[in-house]
């Protein structure tokens, strides 16, 4: 569950206008901290991303739905049934698991490198198109604080 200060910032976002990808992003910088505190074991920056638009999900921002995972359309009752029962000795487990794990896949080097190859991805028009927005929204808000 994303903690209480994280779903406020994401609401603010919301209330200031800006893009749903923006207020996901209040989610992906929590589930990165975890990550480097050594709270999750995700494999790749990919999946820690992965992790948190989901989490954006439950909460209410307006994502798109995950092309990747056909499970998402299934109702969230008949998931949360399929989970397994937390007892101390499956606590313990993942605990030590989790300890094993390497915390570098949320390094500011993967991140980087992460966020890099997604931009080269998207291709120059987009970039482009979405810098001007994000310009838009910055005008529209000095222009709102000024009044």
């Amino acid at each position: 569950m994303p903690e209480e200060n994280v779903i406020e910032r994401a609401r603010e976002d919301a209330r200031e206008g800006k893009a749903p990808s923006t207020q996901a992003g209040e989610f992906v910088r929590e589930e990165i901290d975890h990550e480097r505190e050594g709270k999750h074991g995700a494999p790749s920056v990919k999946q820690a991303i992965a992790i948190a638009l989901s989490k954006a999900r439950r909460a209410g921002v307006k994502l798109p739905p995950n092309p990747n995972n056909p499970g998402a359309s299934e109702p969230s009752d008949a998931r949360r049934s399929r989970r397994k029962e937390s007892s101390p000795k499956r606590a313990r487990a993942s605990m030590k698991a989790l300890q094993h794990e390497s915390t570098g896949t949320a390094s500011r080097k993967a991140v980087s490198a992460q966020a890099k190859s997604a931009a080269k991805r998207r291709g120059a028009a987009k970039r482009r198109a979405a810098a001007m927005k994000a310009a838009s929204t910055r005008r529209r808000m000095t222009s709102s604080n000024k009044k």
